[in-house]
């Protein structure tokens, strides 16, 4: 049989109800079987056993399983054939036969050997992506898993239309530019105008075209504030102009973040919105700091509440009393300026003043620092290490956990 060369013909097979042949029931036929069956292609397979995950694809009635060695003529009438045994020379018979009956054969030994090679392959939103990198598989497969993260980030736009307009609320989740959803960065390289602020992720913006308008409306804590419905008209304002606009967030925009009122107000407007969740501070800054914000025997309860008042502020809506009766976790936001009263108000109602208490600031960035400490000393300790906003203080048992 003549010896494959490294140059390939790329092309896309119909298999859908036409015979394929995969001599062969171990981890390599595992692995080459799904792709075969979502092909839709009547699919048989050889061998006097099979892995688990074999036996229960011919259980549920998605190949058909010949509980026995290979023998010549099993390949009549099929158009494609995988020798994928552990015996080469079980293999290397397959492939003659292929070789005479003009089936294309993949051989899982010695590609070479073979008349075709299985590319590297991947799929995305209706697309499926091949890779052939003449026998090398690794360089193939990088290759692929490149192009998959470019489409999934939206670096490579798959699509040639334009997205309609309207507006689109994500959460850039807790700093690092790699933690927001793939959806989300999809949509943002998207954009023709995004408003952001201070809490997303910047280096983000750095990603985007220079036809893109970026519009600053960071809200920064006890400094100066973008008005809120200033905010909400600029939206709809640039959505009505024909414009796709991201509304890039910090965290979740529906986890104190005030998506749900920009939401009503495009909704009242008439202007389409589209919501991706974000990776919520509330629970990725603790683990960033190793600090889970459950753990069994330990918590089982989570509370998270916004400190952007202080306890005795007429416009809380906190419970302070009920929550220092709970045991488990409280997940402040937006409480470093006050935190001495809330650990005040929570020790008066009954929480003991040396619960642990971590404090993690800018998680998962550069400057990321935590504050371990308890109730009792987290004022002063918080004061001490100069800890500024974005912070996120866990109270609780599981702040003094160690591993």
């Amino acid at each position: 049989m003549a010896t494959q060369s490294d140059k390939h013909y790329l092309a896309g097979l119909d298999l859908a109800g036409r015979r394929v042949v995969v001599v062969g029931a171990g981890p390599v036929a595992q692995r080459r079987l799904p792709r075969l069956i979502g092909a839709g292609a009547a699919v048989e397979v050889v061998a006097p056993a099979a892995t688990p995950a074999v036996e229960a694809l011919a259980d549920a009635g998605e190949i058909t399983w010949h509980r026995r060695e290979y023998r010549a003529g099993d390949l009549d009438g099929a158009w494609y054939a995988v020798a994928a045994t552990s015996d080469d020379a079980v293999n290397a018979a397959v492939g003659e036969e292929a070789e005479r009956d003009r089936v294309f054969c993949v051989r899982s030994d010695d590609a070479a050997q073979g008349t075709a090679v299985t590319p590297a392959v991947a799929e995305h939103d209706g697309l499926l992506l091949g890779v052939l990198a003449g026998g090398k598989p690794r360089r193939s497969a990088g290759v692929r898993d490149g192009l998959l993260e470019a489409l999934q980030s939206g670096v490579v736009d798959e699509h040639a239309e334009p997205p309609a307009p309207g507006v689109a609320l994500i959460g850039g989740g807790p700093g690092a530019p790699d933690l927001i959803t793939v959806r989300g960065r999809r949509l943002l390289a998207k954009a023709d105008v995004v408003l952001t602020d201070h809490l997303a992720p910047r280096e983000l913006l750095e990603e985007l075209g220079s036809h893109v308008e970026v519009v600053d409306v960071s809200k920064i804590p006890y400094g100066r504030a973008a008005n809120q419905s200033v905010i909400n008209e600029h939206l709809i304002e640039a959505a009505r102009a024909g414009k796709f606009v991201v509304r890039l967030k910090g965290g979740d925009p529906y986890v104190f973040g005030r998506g749900f009122e920009e939401l009503l107000a495009c909704a009242e407007a008439g202007v389409p919105v589209t919501v991706v969740p974000g990776v919520t501070s509330a629970f990725s800054a603790p683990a960033m700091a190793e600090v889970p914000v459950t753990h069994r025997g330990v918590a089982h309860e989570v509370v998270v509440v916004s400190g952007h008042v202080a306890p005795d502020d007429e416009r809380s809506l906190v419970d302070w009393p009920a929550l220092a009766q709970l045991s488990g976790t409280l997940v402040l936001l937006m409480a470093v300026q006050r935190i001495e009263a809330f650990a005040e108000v929570l020790i008066k109602h009954g929480r003991p003043a040396d619960t642990p208490v971590a404090v993690v600031q800018e998680a998962s960035t550069e400057s990321q620092q935590s504050v371990h400490t308890t109730l009792a000393q987290a004022a002063e300790d918080v004061r001490n290490a100069d800890v500024k906003p974005p912070a996120v203080v866990v109270i609780g048992p599981v702040a003094g956990l160690k591993h």
